[in-house]
């Protein structure tokens, strides 16, 4: 099993990295996303995801594309560490770092055969449908219902007693 750092990759690399398996015929799910301080609702999504195909890649936005989608004090964490934390679970074969504010442009590059996004979106709400569409990519939901997030975490500790 490859260390959880061996995961993170370039996204100019994946694609030929990825070659062999599409060749075997296996079946590659994108699922992305923030996982600022990485919660049981991102576990459940990214296990969800994965059984949606064969080999799972995470796309795990960057520090410069969190803060305009979170607001200030956003990422918790740094990109680095966001995508090693991803790349330590079981479940995900590859974390690639994405710059743009959704992941249209990376369907395009990858061109998996899901996309899979959390219960927080619908089939309509998903902000790259259109792309996934229009290149043949079925979108899926996937993971428990939508009620974990970090934004509600970070509320709960602020609220917590100090001792």
């Amino acid at each position: 099993m490859r260390q959880a750092h061996e995961k993170i990759v370039l996204r100019e690399k994946l694609i030929a990295l990825l070659a062999p398996a599409r060749q075997r015929g296996q079946r590659i799910v994108l699922a992305n996303g923030v996982f600022d301080t990485l919660h049981v609702g991102h576990t459940r999504y990214l296990s969800a995801a994965k059984s949606e195909g064969d080999l799972l890649v995470v796309a795990v936005n960057s520090d410069s594309s969190v803060r305009p989608l979170k607001g200030p004090g956003r990422p918790i964490l740094d990109e680095q560490a966001r995508a090693l934390l991803v790349a330590a679970l079981r479940e995900v074969d590859y974390v690639v770092i994405f710059p743009e504010p959704n992941v249209e442009k990376f369907l395009e590059e990858l061109r998996p055969d899901v996309h899979a996004k959390g219960t927080d979106y619908t089939a309509d709400s998903v902000p790259e449908r259109a792309t996934a569409a229009r290149l043949g990519i079925r979108v899926a939901i996937v993971g428990d219902p939508k009620d974990h997030s970090t934004r509600s975490l970070l509320d709960a500790i602020r609220k917590a007693p100090h001792v």
